[in-house]
């Protein structure tokens, strides 16, 4: 988990809910809410589940855009920005997304409970997505 300032908050919330269920979690900031850059935490949750330390990520933001777009800066990374248990579940099964992003700002705390669980619970649905999600690969070839 990470966030910056603006999702604090609701990474707190996450977090323990997460801890209750069961699983491990990694908080790698912020730890306050004092102001801090949202590519800064988001590019260290891109980096750890990028080297497999750990298997998904979740990251917050006000917005859920901006640490979204930090974290899929890092090679490996396929970061989803989700509204809730519907788009969380489809980042999943569609985009075999392993980070997902939300904003503090825009969503309540069980709205974004029910997202984690979601995304959690979900599965890559392979097939006809399979192809797709492998054009999303980095390519340093590329234009």
């Amino acid at each position: 988990m990470a966030s910056d300032h603006a999702g604090f908050t609701l990474k707190s919330a996450i977090a323990e809910h997460l801890s209750e269920a069961g699983y491990s979690v990694t908080d790698l900031g912020t730890d306050s809410l004092e102001s801090v850059d949202y590519p800064d935490f988001g590019r260290a949750l891109g980096l750890e589940v990028a080297a497999g330390r750990s298997d998904l990520g979740v990251a917050v933001c006000g917005s859920g855009i901006g640490i979204c777009i930090a974290a899929n800066k890092v090679d490996g990374v396929r970061g989803a920005t989700v509204h809730d248990a519907t788009s969380a579940r489809l980042s999943r099964e569609h985009n075999d997304a392993n980070v997902m992003c939300v904003g503090e700002r825009f969503i309540g705390v069980q709205v974004a409970l029910d997202a984690v669980d979601a995304f959690l619970a979900a599965e890559f649905a392979g097939g006809r997505h399979a192809r797709r999600v492998a054009k999303l690969v980095h390519n340093p070839d590329s234009a």
